[in-house]
């Protein structure tokens, strides 16, 4: 492609083209280890299951509506499908869930189940316990959190894990600083370029099959990936990234065979293992 560009291109604006490019690969780099939803056409509908009480509702659905700005993807908000307090996946789409989970120490959590590279079923889980404390129990909280864990179940990792730094301007980015208010910086509850641009990424080969709005597991996958309500690390199995001191982490539940379960936590300022 270059080769023929460059005959018509002066030198200049081509070198610039390139570089714009390198540019743009580079500033996407968060995906969350190139596990994906399969799909046979493009943009696909994914479906998120409605699980959350009315205080949650309008966060669902700004969330639904930020990620279907992706030029990839849409999400559409269907009737969920499981018991919030136990929040049990479906197969070929996401539940989103809110409960008292308990002073566990965590925030919300996501967790994809993996077959292969490929995301067969997502849960997002929300934790009133902490949302209905002084700290937690604001708009900006909520829709920064349901923003980034709706976006973990996509295939999206954080941009930044530092919580104490400069916001970069998107749910993607950990800060105590959600709408930007308090340091007079941007706000951190929306998605920005650089997550469209690695779902672009992420998302930009077509699969001979799909994971997308099945309604069983693949025939392979062990039934006991879906028969844990996963509410406690002892459930996650090993944790294999931490940062923060351990405020955020990730667990990997190894089935065998390519089949895994990872979870994504964020824990309250206080830390871990509250119990």
């Amino acid at each position: 492609m270059f080769t023929a560009m460059r005959r018509r291109l002066p030198l200049a604006v081509l070198t610039s083209f390139i570089l714009m490019a390198m540019s743009a690969v580079a500033s996407a780099n968060h995906s969350w280890g190139g596990y994906h939803w399969a799909r046979t056409s493009s943009p696909f509908t994914l479906k998120l299951g409605d699980n959350v009480s009315s205080a949650w509702d309008a966060y669902l659905g700004t969330a639904s509506s930020d990620w279907s700005l992706s030029a990839v993807l849409d999400t559409s908000i269907v009737a969920g499908q499981t018991n919030p307090k136990n929040c049990r996946a479906s197969s070929g789409r996401v539940e989103v869930c809110n409960s008292s989970y308990g002073n566990n120490g965590w925030l919300g959590i996501a967790q994809i189940w993996i077959s292969g590279s490929h995301i067969t079923q997502g849960v997002v889980k929300l934790n009133d316990t902490y949302f209905k404390t002084a700290t937690y129990n604001s708009p900006a909280w909520r829709r920064l959190v349901m923003c980034q864990e709706v976006a973990h179940t996509l295939g999206l990792d954080h941009q930044d894990t530092t919580f104490g730094n400069q916001n970069l301007g998107t749910c993607m980015d950990y800060t105590n600083d959600p709408d930007g208010t308090l340091y007079n910086q941007l706000s951190n509850e929306h998605p920005n370029q650089h997550d469209y641009d690695e779902l672009d990424i992420i998302y930009s080969h077509l699969d001979t099959m799909t994971t997308v709005g099945q309604t069983i597991l693949p025939a392979q996958m062990p039934p006991a990936m879906n028969l844990i309500d996963f509410d406690t690390p002892a459930q996650w199995g090993k944790s294999i990234r931490s940062s923060n001191l351990g405020r955020t982490e990730v667990f990997e539940l190894d089935f065998g065979g390519g089949h895994k379960v990872f979870t994504f936590v964020i824990w309250v300022e206080e830390g871990r293992g509250r119990q």
